[in-house]
């Protein structure tokens, strides 16, 4: 398993999350049972870049808290496995074999903020932030009610078993 973290702005503080983060990635793996050759690369980056890449792709013009590049591509919401293996030779990473499952890009200031407007600490935001963009590189998504409450509840089981609850 790769995980690669790049914090490409100038606030330190996102350096002592790192291991927390890693955690985070690997459980939300682990709950989904996919295996161990995985790829994923978080990208810690500010809201003057996230706003650029979020018009870019998303037409939106506005500073957002996290974006996710997901690799594969799931149909009609099928999320198993065996729907995942086929897909995966389609993102080998030939250099070391492992499925690259996509990109999380997470927006520092917006994290710093949104701490502080829920009342929670930054450790716990940003470890929300990489669940929640995880899942959806895993398929998920919350465009309907029963989706949102399925990966709400998935977050929120990462982040009690990694100690970070509200």
């Amino acid at each position: 398993m790769t995980i690669w973290i790049e914090n490409t702005t100038t606030n330190n503080i996102f350096e002592n999350y790192q291991i927390t983060l890693e955690d985070i990635i690997k459980l939300c793996l682990l709950e989904e049972k996919y295996p161990e050759n995985i790829e994923v690369s978080l990208t810690i980056i500010d809201n003057k870049e996230i706003q650029r890449l979020n018009h870019e792709f998303r037409n939106i013009d506005r500073p957002t808290d996290v974006l996710s590049f997901p690799m594969l591509e799931f149909e009609d919401g099928n999320r198993d496995i065996g729907s995942f293996k086929e897909k995966a030779h389609n993102s080998i990473n030939n250099d070391t074999n492992e499925i690259v499952l996509g990109d999380i890009l997470i927006s520092i200031e917006k994290a710093i903020e949104q701490a502080n407007e829920f009342g929670h600490s930054l450790q716990r935001e940003i470890a929300f932030l990489t669940a929640h963009s995880m899942f959806h590189l895993m398929g998920y998504d919350h465009i309907d009610v029963d989706d949102e409450v399925e990966m709400g509840q998935k977050q929120e089981k990462i982040l009690e078993i990694a100690g970070l609850t509200r």
